[in-house]
């Protein structure tokens, strides 16, 4: 997560305050629900959540928290932090913990993976087994790490609010019982607290889901499937738009295009090691003619094999081999969020095939063409990570080979000094066969997404005996690079559509001309221009159905088109149009010509004003 003043958030005062407020919540929830079982509580990005079994209910499905639950606990907790309770940590032997949860049974699950040295409380796996402590405030103790404020007294009372209840699975496995999830939000003070909630209610107007309706991008149909969007004609021209700029850059960086099938057999992610790794998203096998076939989840083993089609020489080198391809992964349904979270994604992908010691050039090169996308699409504000391997994932979650994953990893974190581009290191969360530079974005109103990825692979070239003659006529292991600076087209789109409200730049918006004739004896002079328009690359569309031309007007601003042309008797004798912009501005007697030279300049230098 990102720093609090230069401060790590985990050691800040704002992580502590919101992870006693989990603690607090657990406690007034216990107070109106008694019997509810506990799972865990953590600080988030933004606030604080906490899991709660409430049991079942006469129809047999897991009880759920009441609407006005939820102000009804909101109180509660400040009455708690006014109390202002000393917080006590104390260790304690696991079975001290298993006497003192006996009737917390998710507690209990995680005392004994403690105890074990199996895993922590989010379910990563530990290297030993590790100090059992708990916190106690008041008449509440609950089992946790920390940390923690002093007492409760420190924690502002008008700084924070319950927000939502969700349905979650224990440790997100759908095959575990299922957990209502209440999320708060915490601030510094009550001004922080109204200008995170005004952002949100921003937000609710940017979702990408209520404008991908809007503006008929994207739908989702059950008898196809959850995760499954299906491209509109909108949101095709997006897609096309956003390939296009990819294919131009990546040409102009000396990648070559390739496609690959969507389907593959299992031997194939055997030797790229993805099973058994990344079996958990993928989807089941397909038997056929007695073999196993897989939905392909990542498009990297298909470009190891072209690759391998033929022998390489350093002349050769790099080798950068590009595809938008469709890729299919089983995310699980309680993960799908519109176009963010899909199971079915066309990915802006790339493989590099480069000798370590040309590794620098070609990974500035992809930071580079990274910083060249934030720049055109206006996204000021982005963290670079290191994510890096854990010594206790080793043959897990990581390939089993701790040199050179910390040579990789130093290799990174050098390139990235030496060109001064900032960034955090992460423990814990780097690609299987290797380090990474993952990318988080920010949009206009501050809201976080990942979005690229700049992997490097020292594992799989040597399963696929990936090799080419250096210069001194020797065979050498090339590295490799995976790159997705656009990440998929799916969470790409939806990211844009909240940065831009929907109202994207000329160049991108799916429609940029919408021409109203006031009355029906201007449609031919409409469909004239509309025409011209078109035959020089401007998306343009005739309003003609006969509506009043107030009403044409509204129903081009609610689809954002940039521009509209007004069209009455006078344009029609002087040749002209009325210009009304999207932003309000307006201008009579336009040229048609000089109009369309001024589209055609911003739709071809991908220009951000109108």
């Amino acid at each position: 997560m990102a720093d609090v003043n230069g401060i790590p958030y985990e050691q800040s005062e704002l992580y502590r305050m919101r992870h006693t407020l989990a603690h607090v919540l657990a406690q007034a929830v216990l107070e109106v629900y008694p019997e509810a079982k506990l799972g865990i509580g953590p600080p988030i990005q933004d606030g604080f959540y906490y899991d709660f079994d409430l049991g079942t209910a006469e129809n047999g499905k897991p009880r759920t928290f009441k609407p006005d639950d939820l102000p009804q606990l909101e109180a509660r907790m400040r009455t708690i932090v006014a109390g202002k309770h000393d917080l006590r940590c104390r260790e304690v032997s696991a079975a001290e913990a298993q006497a003192l949860f006996a009737d917390q049974p998710y507690k209990l699950e995680l005392i004994d993976g403690l105890a074990q040295g199996q895993a922590d409380a989010d379910g990563n796996p530990l290297a030993e087994p590790v100090v059992i402590s708990t916190y106690r405030h008041d008449n509440f103790e609950d089992l946790c790490r920390g940390p923690h404020l002093a007492h409760t007294g420190d924690i502002p009372v008008d700084g924070f609010k319950l927000m939502s209840v969700a349905g979650v699975y224990w440790r997100g496995d759908e095959k575990r019982p299922q957990l209502q999830r209440i999320y708060g939000t915490a601030w510094a003070n009550k001004r922080d607290l109204q200008r995170h909630l005004r952002m949100l209610e921003e937000a609710k107007k940017r979702d990408h889901r209520t404008l991908g309706r809007q503006l008929e991008i994207y739908m989702m149909d059950e008898e196809i499937g959850p995760g499954l969007p299906l491209w509109l004609p909108n949101g095709n021209i997006l897609r096309e738009e956003i390939a296009k700029l990819a294919r131009e850059m990546e040409d102009a960086g000396g990648y070559q295009q390739v496609s690959t099938p969507h389907i593959a057999k299992e031997s194939l992610y055997v030797r790229s090691r993805h099973l058994p790794y990344y079996a958990d998203s993928m989807y089941a096998p397909m038997d056929r003619d007695g073999s196993r076939y897989y939905l392909k989840p990542m498009n990297c083993p298909f470009h190891h094999k072209i690759y391998a089609s033929k022998p390489r020489s350093y002349r050769d080198l790099p080798l950068r081999l590009a595809e938008y391809g469709m890729i299919y992964r089983y995310e699980q349904s309680g993960e799908l969020f519109g176009l963010m979270r899909v199971r079915a994604a066309q990915q802006n992908d790339a493989h590099i095939y480069v000798p370590e010691a040309q590794f620098e050039a070609e990974f500035m090169a992809v930071m580079d063409l990274y910083r060249h996308y934030f720049r055109l699409f206006g996204i000021d504000k982005y963290v670079m990570r290191l994510s890096k391997h854990s010594k206790a994932g080793l043959g897990k979650k990581y390939v089993d080979n701790e040199v050179m994953w910390l040579k990789m990893e130093e290799l990174v974190r050098q390139t990235m000094i030496r060109h001064h581009i900032p960034f955090v290191e992460a423990e814990d969360e780097a690609a299987f066969y290797g380090p990474k530079i993952d990318v988080q974005i920010w949009s206009a109103i501050g809201r976080e997404f990942s979005l690229a990825t700049n992997q490097v692979d020292f594992a799989q070239p040597a399963s696929f005996n990936l090799t080419f003659t250096n210069r001194q006529g020797e065979e050498e292991m090339p590295l490799c690079i995976h790159r997705a600076p656009l990440g998929s087209h799916e969470r790409f789109i939806g990211f844009l559509i909240e940065h831009y409200a929907g109202d994207f730049p000329v160049w991108l918006a799916p429609e940029q001309v919408r021409v109203i004739p006031i009355t029906d004896e201007q449609n031919e002079y409409a469909v004239q221009l509309t025409r011209q328009m078109a035959h020089l690359g401007i998306r343009a569309h005739a309003d003609l159905d006969g509506s009043r031309m107030n009403a044409k007007i509204r129903a081009a601003q609610v689809m954002k088109v940039p521009y509209m042309l007004i069209i009455g008797e006078r344009e029609v004798r002087e040749g002209t149009v009325s210009l009304r912009r999207r932003d309000g501005q307006r201008q009579q007697g336009v040229s048609p010509l000089a109009f369309i030279s001024h589209v055609r300049e911003r739709i071809e230098g991908r220009l951000a004003d109108l």
